[in-house]
């Protein structure tokens, strides 16, 4: 009886805590979503357009794919380093395009800039998935480029073309990109129909390969992979994810027939959604069609609303089968580094679910605990205003974001001189003392959300805690989502 008690006030506590929080300060999600795509330039690799706005940045590693005899000029830098790691860069504009495409009516002008960094990463893997066979899956030696600190602009590092092929193939990170070419083909579909069906022809092409040569890239590449972005969850997820996308795309009912076969024998948590792990996405993304009274319910189509529900039970504070942590000012957490990683994905998640269960008139049974879908909203809610500066600390970690934010980032262009502040080459080594300096970075990267504060809500502001210090694509891509979803006041 003790011990209930004892784990009923502590919940109260945690929700009472983050409500005096986040009530201490009011956010412009219309401004940290303009901040939020605004970043994305700031990871652009390859010749810059005109209308570049992040002007700091110059072009960079514009011979790209030479080895090789390709073009592989363009793409994102997904984090603070030099190399394009084409799997999580997928999963990027997968979510990017989610985003665009559940949100993208609540976006107002920043809806161009959206779809312009969708369309820098599509272009990029249309040139990666250009020769039959074959899909080029990172450009860069990690190992190579890990051991310097300099300018994107300054490169003199290896920058080996990886390829995943018939005989050494790459599954995961092919059928994401599949996830990413088909789900962009719908967020383009009403603004430029021909390069939407070039998107949806290339992405059923990409899936095709994927799914006829089977395996991991993390034994084709080898050091190119792991133990960088290494596919631990294995890669049956993501070509059930790519088949789910394109099966809306197609409306092809032989993609969904493979969604349905292949996903009663798929293995992994369906508590997990990242660049690694695709379960609980595709259980939200196809729940809405078993919600439709209108469609056949297939027998094991119950199971996707099952996991589903399971899934929201796994992050409500109030849940009896919780399977996060909290910290004490109600940050979500998840094993492993870069946490703010999980709470954007997760709160994306949770914001698109609750737009289905309202749409189908549905609430969630977390054992005695009922939950409509207004309550995901509000933990969502949590997570983001947390990020944006409603936490004990008072810190917004969007670069940009609010009074106060992060100053010496992770990350080597925004830490060194832009080529217009020192015109001269900064070689591998020159960089170092703008690593270890504990002056603030001398660019500011406006929108990047770094990995985030410890589990007890501390935050260590230097480029040498990286997992704290360092943004990435794939923090940013669906927090994109919610803060137009919160934008437009829902």
């Amino acid at each position: 009886m003790g011990g209930k008690s004892m784990m009923d006030m502590s919940v109260l506590m945690l929700l009472l805590g983050v409500t005096v929080v986040t009530e201490a300060m009011s956010h412009d999600y219309g401004d940290a979503l303009t901040k939020s795509i605004l970043f994305f330039e700031g990871q652009r690799s390859g010749k810059l357009p005109s209308n570049q706005r992040m002007n700091w940045r110059k072009d960079s590693a514009l011979r790209d794919g030479s080895d090789i005899g390709m073009d592989m000029v363009g793409g994102y830098y997904d984090a603070g380093d030099n190399v394009k790691f084409h799997f999580p860069m997928a999963f990027t504009t997968t979510l990017l395009a989610w985003s665009i495409v559940e949100f993208g009516e609540s976006m107002g002008s920043d809806l161009e800039h959206a779809l312009d960094a969708l369309r820098w990463g599509t272009d990029y893997f249309l040139k990666a998935t250009r020769r039959p066979g074959m899909v080029v899956a990172q450009v860069g030696d990690p190992i190579s480029d890990h051991t310097c600190w300099e300018r994107p602009e300054d490169m003199d590092t290896l920058r080996t073309t990886y390829v995943v092929n018939q005989t050494h193939p790459g599954s995961e990170v092919s059928a994401e990109i599949a996830a990413a070419l088909a789900a962009s083909s719908i967020a383009f579909k009403d603004k430029d129909k021909r390069y939407s069906s070039v998107l949806l022809q290339r992405a059923s092409q990409v899936f095709d390969f994927a799914n006829n040569y089977q395996g991991s890239y993390d034994e084709s590449i080898g050091q190119g992979a792991c133990p960088f972005y290494c596919d631990i969850n294995g890669y049956h997820d993501e070509l059930i994810w790519g088949a789910a996308w394109l099966s809306k795309a197609t409306q092809d009912p032989k993609y969904w027939d493979y969604v349905v076969k292949n996903m009663a024998t798929l293995g992994g948590s369906i508590f997990e959604f990242g660049w690694d792990s695709k379960q609980s996405g595709i259980n939200i993304f196809v729940s809405p069609i078993y919600f439709d009274p209108q469609k056949v319910m297939n027998s094991s189509g119950s199971s996707f609303v099952t996991n589903a529900d399971s899934f929201v039970c796994s992050l409500l504070p109030e849940s009896p089968t919780k399977s996060v942590t909290y910290s004490p000012g109600g940050l979500m957490f998840k094993p492993g580094g870069c946490n703010l990683q999980h709470a954007t994905a997760l709160s994306f998640l949770l914001i698109v679910y609750s737009r289905y269960l309202q749409v189908a008139n549905r609430s969630v049974h977390c054992g005695s605990v009922v939950t409509t879908p207004s309550r995901l909203v509000e933990v969502a809610k949590t997570q983001v205003d947390y990020i944006l500066g409603s936490n004990p600390l008072g810190m917004s970690y969007m670069v940009g974001y609010g009074p106060k934010f992060p100053q010496r980032i992770h990350h080597r262009g925004s830490s060194l001189p832009s080529m217009s502040a020192f015109h001269a080459h900064i070689g591998c080594h020159d960089g170092n003392s703008y690593l270890v300096t504990k002056m603030p970075n001398r660019n500011v990267l406006v929108g990047a959300i770094v990995g985030g504060p410890d589990n007890n809500d501390q935050f260590l502001d230097s480029r040498l805690n990286a997992s704290q210090s360092e943004p990435t694509t794939y923090i940013n891509a669906p927090l994109v989502g919610a803060l137009a979803f919160f934008k437009g006041g829902k």
